[in-house]
């Protein structure tokens, strides 16, 4: 953080950042600092505000030091994450950058004039996937079954994937470990930097990292001989090919999607065709109204009250 900000941040009353998810800075605007169930701006003068006219906002020079201390002053060194729009840090938080994008054959390329940078704060619930652990894995089934967790923003799905990554990597008393391995494209479930995971997924997790999910599960098929499959927010046609590559090839699957519903999810063409294959025989569905990680439903292949095992 710049240094106006990192102090006016280590005045704050203990317990104070509690439940903090986001610190969003925008050039010339407020800094907001989002909660699990508000939002406040950084006042001027310490402390919290509601009121965006007493609120601390970002100058030029502390957002240009602010990307420096993001990028350790290599910022082209980091070209292929800021082409993805984020930039992943120790500990497994993530910064997401915008600005003008430096385009390439129209493509993008880099970014530059950078105007917003979004920290997304993360925190590894170990215990979030056990609940469901009975609704996914019945007792006459060797493997999980085929499942997809949808879920809006800032709903917690990205947590329970890496604790269901865990769970089903370290075993238990009664069930032994399975070879899982989790393809993390944005680097967000395992949070992997030089090499080293941040977030601790199970002894017998393997993790490739930055790769498109399609072409992902079709590598880790051929090369990693897994049981069970992981991967976050799928949605385009290589990744339905690949899922059905997997499915057919006796692999599990778990994985997300964007939606608020089964109903919801069955109007997106790609993801339609998986669920009239019956590609997933559980679909969890979360939301934010309690809090991050809600559960509303656990739902079978036909969008009916899944049973617990």
């Amino acid at each position: 953080m710049p240094v106006a900000i990192r102090r006016l941040l280590g005045e704050l009353p203990a317990g104070s950042l509690s439940g903090l998810e986001e610190i969003r800075l925008r050039l010339g605007r407020p800094v907001v600092l989002r909660f699990s169930q508000h939002d406040s701006y950084l006042a001027n003068r310490g402390g919290l505000t509601q009121k965006a006219e007493d609120a601390w906002r970002i100058a030029g020079g502390e957002m240009q030091q602010m990307v420096l201390l993001l990028t350790n002053s290599s910022f082209y060194a980091l070209d292929n994450e800021l082409r993805q729009g984020y930039i992943t840090l120790p500990g497994g938080h993530r910064a997401g950058i915008c600005g003008k994008a430096v385009l390439e054959q129209g493509r993008i390329k880099s970014l530059k004039d950078i105007s917003s940078v979004n920290i997304r704060l993360a925190r590894q619930i170990q215990g979030a996937g056990e609940r469901l652990l009975p609704y996914l894995w019945g007792k006459d089934q060797p493997l999980p079954w085929q499942t997809l967790i949808i879920s809006p923003p800032r709903a917690g799905k990205t947590t329970l994937l890496r604790d269901l990554a865990r769970l089903f990597a370290e075993g238990s008393n009664s069930r032994l470990p399975l070879q899982v391995a989790v393809v993390d494209e944005r680097s967000e479930l395992a949070a992997v930097l030089e090499g080293r995971p941040q977030m601790w997924l199970g002894s017998c997790c393997d993790v490739l990292d930055g790769a498109p999910k399609g072409e992902g599960i079709m590598l880790l098929l051929r090369s990693m001989a897994p049981q069970l499959i992981i991967c976050d927010e799928i949605g385009g046609e290589e990744d339905a090919e690949a899922i059905a590559e997997a499915v057919n090839a006796g692999v599990r699957l778990i994985a997300s999607a964007h939606g608020a519903s089964g109903e919801e999810i069955s109007k997106r063409p790609t993801l339609a065709k998986l669920l009239q294959q019956k590609a997933f025989q559980r679909l969890v569905i979360l939301s934010h109204r309690l809090g991050p990680g809600t559960v509303e439903a656990v739902l079978d292949e036909n969008l009916k009250q899944a049973i617990r095992s």
